[in-house]
């Protein structure tokens, strides 16, 4: 009998813990070890490694079915402890740079919760996986191998200093936008890993409301967003019901125009938007908790799929591959497709396989293209932004899109497509279709909205 061998996993946030999953269904590996700098809560519960966990989070539905394909029955499990699963657009009431999409559905939803919930579900299900353990409170230092090969990995104790080392015939880094990958790699001798990076200024301010009587366990997400040819700066807000009758509200702005940490100004920011209806609807209701801000929102893509040379026996994933601006909600979708990758991968070949790894780190560079396209496509328009300057083609491209999405607004048909693209159900090329192209030209088919879309129920619960 061949024996298993072992993995470990750097990082137990979504990611990582999907990682996890994907290794612990593989024929071939045995103890998978997640290694983890904090001491990880035993609720759903915030947590100092992950700063932006108290700002809005959503999962798209293709990202919610690819978790739900590693580990059955998460998505009952979530609404079970109180998130909500909200169709898109029929559950939004949503301010796009071209005007007020209408609701209708298209068979795709997000998941609306707080991140800690979100994260919390899936770690008590990876937990009670046979073979999975979890080594909190202990931070990976570094890589064991050669430029040939990764087999373990040094791990410090937080606790009390020491070190040991883990074995491993697979080492999935899953540390985030701090991942010193790239450093390890040069450690072993490896080449220098080129790295993409697109920085709006985007600033994110997020406080919790209670919802109003009747408004706690059915209403839609209310979205405002900026217009990159008309917003200078361009700000945001997102107003999200979450578990216990909540309300999480979170602005944003690019450089220049930063939301404030002061309470005393949340509302009227809100207010001073292109719509005001996020400010309308929290300025009577009670508010939870103080203003929570973070800076760390930079688009940074490093292309390790470009190196000549990759060891087998590892793997970079999720955000330590590409880290997206999070006011577009596509982070933790990419990481489940990604764990989802892995398990593709892993299903087929063995994991101590030459190439294996490299094979797995190819399909995360495409994945994460589409998410990386849309996001720096956008924040690179609004004033003060840094990065590379964007061509001609990509320009064009700009011009197509805004009118593309103006014909949505009138067109059920072209919507449907848009969402789907949008949630990573499909591919960015399906908007260039014929079909699609051609109903772009000729724009929209009927009258736009011109009032945010609330039903009367929703109003009346609301007080819009």
């Amino acid at each position: 009998m061949t024996s298993k061998t072992p993995a470990v996993v750097l990082g137990a946030g979504m990611a990582g813990l999907l990682a996890a999953a994907a290794l612990a269904r593989t024929a071939d590996v045995g103890e998978v070890v997640l290694v983890e700098r904090d001491r990880l809560p035993a609720g759903p519960h915030p947590r100092r490694g992950l700063p932006q966990g108290r700002h809005a989070h959503v999962l798209m539905s293709s990202g919610a079915r690819a978790i739900e394909a590693l580990l059955p029955g998460t998505t009952e499990r979530w609404r079970a402890a109180g998130a909500h699963r909200i169709g898109l657009p029929d559950g939004y009431v949503m301010l796009l740079p071209q005007g007020w999409l209408p609701r209708g559905e298209t068979g795709q939803f997000v998941v609306s919760c707080s991140r800690a919930l979100l994260d919390w579900v899936v770690r008590e299900q990876v937990l009670a996986l046979p073979g999975v353990r979890l080594a909190d409170e202990t931070e990976a230092v570094a890589l064991c191998g050669d430029t040939a090969r990764v087999d373990g990995v040094e791990v410090r104790d937080l606790r009390d200093g020491s070190t040991r080392r883990l074995d491993a015939g697979i080492v999935v880094d899953a540390t985030g936008r701090g991942s010193r990958a790239p450093h390890w790699l040069a450690t072993l001798g490896l080449p220098s890993v080129d790295e993409d990076v697109v920085d709006s200024g985007l600033r994110y301010a997020t406080r919790v409301f209670r919802a109003p009587a009747g408004a706690e366990t059915a209403f839609p997400i209310v979205n405002i967003q900026a217009d990159p040819e008309q917003d200078r700066p361009g700000q945001t807000a997102a107003l999200m019901p979450i578990e216990d009758g909540r309300w999480l509200v979170t602005l944003s702005g690019t450089r220049g125009g930063q939301p404030p940490a002061d309470e005393r100004e949340f509302v009227g920011f809100a207010r001073a938007m292109r719509h005001p209806i996020v400010g309308d609807l929290i300025a009577g209701a009670e508010a939870l908790g103080p203003v929570a801000v973070t800076n760390s929102t930079a688009n940074r893509r490093r292309h390790f799929e470009r190196l000549a040379e990759w060891p087998d026996g590892f793997v970079v994933l999720g955000d330590a591959v590409a880290s997206y601006n999070p006011v577009y909600g596509h982070g933790m979708t990419v990481a489940a497709h990604g764990a989802a990758a892995l398990a593709a991968v892993l299903d087929t070949v063995p994991v101590l396989q030459p190439g294996a790894a490299h094979e797995v780190q190819r399909r995360l560079a495409s994945i994460a293209a589409d998410a990386w396209g849309h996001a720096t496509g956008t924040d690179i328009r609004f004033p003060g932004a840094r990065g590379p300057a964007p061509s001609r083609v990509e320009r064009a491209m700009w011009r197509y899109q805004s009118r593309l999405m103006r014909t949505a607004l009138g067109r059920p048909g072209v919507a449907r497509e848009l969402v789907e693209v949008f949630t990573l159900s499909a591919p960015a090329s399906r908007l260039i279709r014929p079909r699609i192209v051609l109903a772009t030209l000729l724009g929209p088919g009927r009258a736009l909205l011109q009032q945010p879309p609330f039903t009367a129920t929703e109003r009346a619960a609301a007080a819009v």
